[in-house]
């Protein structure tokens, strides 16, 4: 992948794979390598309805874990 994506959802999904399939150990060395903001994505996501859980490594929809 040479670019990160516009699409939100895209974006989200691009993320996760590229942080569950170990091609990068955190979000702020897969935005290093993209030369974005982790801040900056985080931030665009959040707009977009997700949030990062350091714990599992993924964005994730805003209300996942409430039940």
């Amino acid at each position: 992948m040479d670019f990160l994506p516009n699409d939100p959802a895209i974006l989200v999904s691009s993320i996760n794979m590229l942080l569950r399939d170990e091609e990068f150990d955190s979000l702020e060395s897969l935005c290093y390598n993209f030369n974005r903001e982790p801040d900056e994505i985080k931030a665009r996501l959040l707009a977009c309805g997700f949030v990062y859980s350091e714990e599992q490594r993924q964005f994730r929809p805003e209300n996942y874990n409430a039940q």
